[in-house]
């Protein structure tokens, strides 16, 4: 639960106004009196000068009292607050954090380097200032931790051999993994106040040792599935030009020149080199 207190203190300009009032007035009367008591007034002026604050747009002061949590001010402008408080800066803007390059293990036990952009921003002050000890750094351990245990998660990338086509993958689910990635993010920096306003995926690729041998395979797969597609093509083909033969009567084949026609259109459909015709002045049979 979070035990974040907005406090709105005394208006700058107001005190202002009461520290020239005891300061220049004070020096006044002692220029022209010589009235020790004026020095008191001088004195009073003094102390509240550490009281001014000044917050500009989308910052905040953490406020504390020998040791105890009184506020925070989130409102920007001039403000006086008592002199005694120990005031903590803590931004509230919105930050950009990109992750070094980490290389990590994915589900399948294959090496990839990965990293991840994340913007977040404080939300919850107090969780900031006491919860953790540096929140800046909690962000950075975190985020590191976290896309650590997204890689574990998920696969680098699915192969039909493997049986995993339906599979979510890093390469491929992107919208899927980056969700997944920013909701164990969410999980892991609300103990220190912290909003994650996006994450994303930033780099990913296979690590050096295997880059070469997983590019082969994909090649190798890819070949596999284009002519898996040419042979399903070069079959239609061929069952459609024998039933057009048939139907039209245009030639009588026996089995042995049939399976002849469709040896040679399936060497034409199929081959990756164009096919060089070859005039027959005989017979199939010759």
């Amino acid at each position: 639960m979070s035990q974040e207190k907005t406090i709105i203190p005394a208006n700058g300009y107001a005190m202002l106004f009461v520290f020239t009032l005891l300061f220049f007035g004070g020096v006044a009367g002692l220029i022209a009196v010589k009235m020790p008591l004026f020095m008191l007034s001088i004195i009073l002026g003094i102390i509240m000068i550490p009281g001014f604050i000044l917050i500009n747009p989308n910052s905040s002061r953490v406020l504390l009292l020998f040791g105890k949590y009184t506020g925070t001010i989130k409102q920007n402008g001039i403000f006086w607050v008592n002199p005694l408080y120990v005031k903590k800066k803590i931004s509230l803007r919105a930050r950009n954090f990109d992750s070094e390059r980490l290389k990590v293990n994915d589900k399948l036990g294959n090496p990839i380097i990965i990293s991840t952009i994340l913007v977040w921003k404080v939300s919850d002050t107090y969780k900031s200032a006491f919860d953790v000890d540096n929140y800046e750094n909690f962000v950075r351990v975190q985020t590191d931790a976290a896309v650590r245990e997204l890689a574990s998660k998920y696969p680098y990338d699915n192969f039909a051999d493997e049986g995993m086509a339906e599979e979510i993958t890093l390469r491929s689910s992107m919208s899927e993994v980056n969700d997944a990635l920013e909701t164990e993010l969410e999980a892991r920096l609300d103990i220190a106040g912290i909003e994650v306003l996006e994450s994303r995926i930033g780099y990913l690729a296979y690590s050096n040792e295997i880059a070469s041998a997983m590019l082969k395979r994909q090649q190798a797969t890819a070949i596999v599935a284009a002519r898996h597609k040419i042979v399903e093509g070069a079959v239609s083909m061929v069952e459609m030009a024998l039933n057009e033969l048939s139907k039209k009567n245009i030639i009588e084949l026996d089995d042995d020149r049939k399976a002849a026609m469709v040896s040679n259109l399936m060497i034409i459909l199929c081959g990756d080199k164009d096919a060089s015709p070859v005039l027959n002045t005989g017979t199939l049979n010759t």
